[in-house]
């Protein structure tokens, strides 16, 4: 017996209920039931073989249905929005796809529970957002672009992410500031004041600067979340009122 089956026999020994439970998150009957196991393995299973399994194939379903996902979103808005301007689309398509967003939906949607099915120690509402996009990857593969665009615009978006309301809040820290600096005349700058390596990634400590002068510093494993967390700082020590979801 090969690797992935065993794995798959290992997480799934009741193939009827991983079927009837997927079937109602889906709205159809799967027909490649590995690819979803798959999509809900990740590498912090205990064994080395799982590890490198989810390696291979649930980290790559994630990069997968995050470029679906994001082009998917990105059609649906051109079309609902036919006279705004790029900044807009742009603005309005992070706010769908953020990683809180995702991580909400992936918990509507019951995937944490496909997750302790899967394996207790994958479990975690904050990894529902990377699962979601495994989720996205897996349903492509087994049912191509235009049925995929279906799932999300139906199942996801249209039922699952209040668009009106995403039109009138900004819950984007950086822009917050950006635009209060612009309104007071502020001069405002980012610098990056380290980049090292935390596990083995990438690690970034960022400060905001607001005429010249020390505003704010954050740290993160990304430039754009640092800068965001640097953000939220200054606007709070500046007592500029924050707009959060």
């Amino acid at each position: 017996m090969g690797l992935f089956q065993r794995v798959y026999n290992e997480h799934f020994s009741d193939e009827k209920e991983f079927v009837r439970r997927l079937k109602n998150v889906l709205g159809y009957t799967p027909s490649n039931l590995s690819i979803y196991m798959l999509a809900f393995s990740n590498k912090s299973s205990s064994n080395s073989d799982d590890r490198f399994l989810a390696l291979q194939t649930n980290e790559r379903l994630e990069f997968l249905g995050d470029s679906i996902l994001g082009s998917i979103v990105a059609e649906y808005l051109f079309n609902k929005y036919p006279n705004r301007d790029e900044g807009f689309l742009t603005k309005m398509r992070s706010k769908v796809v953020k990683r809180k967003t995702l991580n909400r939906i992936g918990e509507d949607m019951g995937l944490e529970g496909f997750l302790e099915y899967a394996d207790a120690n994958t479990s975690g509402k904050s990894t529902l957002g990377n699962t979601l996009e495994a989720f996205i990857g897996a349903v492509y593969l087994d049912i191509g672009y235009y049925g995929t665009r279906d799932f999300v615009v139906n199942r996801i978006v249209r039922s699952m992410v209040n668009i009106q309301r995403l039109e009138t809040y900004d819950d984007n820290y950086k822009s917050q500031l950006l635009e209060w600096c612009q309104k007071n005349r502020r001069k405002i700058e980012y610098e990056i004041l380290s980049k090292n390596k935390k596990d083995n990634r990438d690690y970034f400590k960022i400060a905001v600067k607001i005429d010249n002068q020390l505003a704010s510093t954050a740290e993160d494993f990304s430039k754009k979340s640092a800068e965001q967390k640097a953000s939220k700082k200054a606007l709070i020590r500046l007592n500029i009122p924050i707009v959060e979801e």
